[in-house]
């Protein structure tokens, strides 16, 4: 099931579930105008296709003592970027990973407890890996999600 698949009732699933991963399937299928077996068989097919790929919790990060953010863009020697990307994931304080095109080749969303354990993050964990050859940081001062989660209906095909 490609996204360019998903018709108007699963775009409605998901939208649901990005707005409250802890909806009943019963209560999701009311929001959604289907019944609820059909309902638990769209989501099970969502699910299986890889649509959703699981559910979580969104939390603030300075409610939960993580008071600094940062993007972090990292310059790379290309043959590195799959060992890499493991030990990126594996730094507690990396919440995202992006490969991306452009003058620098990994984009990170990092989050700390403080400007110093930032910095800690940046100098002593990121710009000390094998095949890192340059680092620059963008501090985030506010972050906000458009909570956006399939692109929107084409019209046409309505």
């Amino acid at each position: 099931m490609a996204t360019d698949a998903l018709d108007r009732v699963n775009r409605a699933i998901v939208r649901e579930l990005t707005q409250d991963g802890r909806l009943s399937v019963a209560a999701l299928a009311e929001r959604v105008h289907i019944s609820r077996a059909h309902c638990y068989s769209r989501l099970n097919r969502l699910q299986d296709a890889g649509v959703i790929t699981g559910f979580t919790v969104r939390v603030d990060p300075v409610k939960v003592g993580l008071g600094a953010s940062a993007h972090v863009t990292l310059k790379l020697r290309q043959h590195n970027w799959r060992e890499l990307r493991a030990t990126l994931l594996a730094i507690p304080e990396v919440w995202h990973v992006s490969l991306v095109g452009g003058n620098m080749d990994v984009i990170l969303l990092v989050r700390a407890r403080d400007n110093a354990d930032l910095r800690r993050v940046i100098f002593d964990e990121l710009q000390t890996l094998p095949g890192v050859v340059d680092t620059q940081t963008y501090m985030i001062f506010d972050d906000h999600a458009s909570g956006q989660t399939v692109p929107p209906e084409d019209p046409a095909a309505a």
